[in-house]
């Protein structure tokens, strides 16, 4: 019997697709290393400055100003975003090993990864651009507005912010790698 398939034999019984689990579960632990480092990166940002003040002598030479996470809503969801994916990720490679150890996953979980690591991907895009902008207002300032840059007085901090900011844009390339890694693995076990 002879068959146009590549993916048939001669034996006549089909061969079955490649199985990427052990390429995605890597993945997503990459993912949860540096959602977890992206993290402790942006709690840990805090910086306390004495800032000179133009004020007449009974007023103070010198105020104490705080830089925190907290101050900004666009840190504030980036933290979020960075929990939730933590937890996203530490679920999925479960997924994922359970997925390695069956000879031939079934299209619905893998239909299922596609969908939540678009979803996911979307989130943390998001939220690495608004705390990268935020971040670049920090270190540039807007001179169009009056606003001033900050990050010649709070070095430290802005170090810190643009750090976190940077590793969950590095967080989202491949939680966008997963979707086109599980989009792949849907197709050949579909087609």
């Amino acid at each position: 019997m002879t068959s146009t398939s590549k993916d048939t034999p001669e034996s006549g019984y089909a061969v079955p697709p490649p199985n990427l689990f052990g390429v995605d579960f890597g993945l997503r632990l990459l993912l949860l290393a540096s959602a977890v480092s992206a993290l402790v990166v942006l709690v840990t940002s805090k910086q306390t400055e004495s800032i000179p003040t133009s004020l007449p002598p009974p007023f103070p030479a010198f105020i104490s100003r705080d830089a925190k996470f907290q101050h900004s809503p666009a840190f504030i969801y980036l933290l979020v975003a960075l929990s939730v994916t933590c937890f996203y990720s530490i679920i999925t490679m479960v997924a994922s090993f359970a997925a390695i150890t069956s000879p031939s996953p079934s299209p619905r979980m893998l239909f299922h990864l596609v969908l939540s690591d678009a979803v996911m991907a979307g989130v943390m895009a998001s939220a690495a651009g608004t705390a990268g902008s935020v971040a670049y207002l920090g270190l540039k300032g807007n001179s169009h507005v009056n606003w001033n840059k900050v990050c010649n007085v709070y070095d430290k901090f802005c170090r810190h912010v643009g750090s976190s900011a940077a590793v969950s844009l590095v967080a989202s390339v491949l939680l966008v790698s997963l979707v086109v890694l599980s989009s792949y693995s849907l197709y050949r076990r579909c087609r």
